[in-house]
């Protein structure tokens, strides 16, 4: 809105909020796929890795979760998330790394983990915490190409002071929504770590 006033072009409202509505909900059925195209994850059965396979089987049917499908990363570094919408289209990714480094009890401590973040729907909540950060950001940055390479500059309403603000915003909203995201995401994690303790009954795993 403040855009919109600060540019003189009420239809960037309009603009705007349809973008980020269509942004979000093709963030929200395409974000699993996005993301483990880039981490280069591939899908494993039971026999691919039986040990891993079985741990999460086992994990899933002790949380009442629908099985979710299992990826591998080729990744020295310890490394698993869990991404989908929801439990019913949840996906469990670890590194080869992980594999190597974990014993059996530390690898279903990481799976319980990643596991009880299916449970508590994280995966649901970060993925539209992340696209909506993502639309704040990009935001901000069109406002910025407006404003310095959008050619003749128009009479804007409420003269310098809505682009002020608007500036000061289009600075400080990534920051702000940046913060936001990691102050969720420590917080989920936290909740995460007591549900796969409990999920395990084995907390030092």
């Amino acid at each position: 809105y403040v855009f919109s006033l600060a540019t003189a072009r009420p239809g960037l409202l309009i603009f705007f909020a349809v973008f980020a509505i269509g942004y979000a909900v093709v963030g929200y059925f395409m974000s699993t796929k996005v993301t483990l195209a880039l981490a280069g994850a591939k899908p494993v059965e039971r026999g691919d890795a039986p040990e891993l396979y079985r741990a999460v089987e086992n994990l899933t049917i002790a949380a009442g979760l629908p099985m979710p499908q299992v990826y591998i990363i080729d990744d020295p570094a310890p490394n698993a998330f869990a991404t989908g919408r929801d439990p019913q289209h949840a996906v469990v990714a670890v590194t080869s790394g992980l594999l190597a480094l974990m014993d059996r009890q530390e690898l279903e401590g990481v799976l319980a983990h990643e596991l009880s973040h299916v449970r508590n729907f994280d995966i649901r909540l970060m993925a539209m915490v992340v696209v909506l950060v993502a639309v704040v950001a990009l935001l901000s940055d069109m406002f910025i190409r407006l404003q310095w390479f959008g050619g003749e500059r128009e009479e804007r309403q409420g003269g310098g002071v809505f682009a002020l603000i608007a500036i000061v915003m289009a600075v400080l909203a990534p920051l702000v929504a940046m913060v936001v995201q990691l102050a969720v995401s420590r917080r989920r994690e936290y909740l995460a770590d007591a549900s796969g303790a409990l999920l395990t009954r084995y907390p030092e795993g």
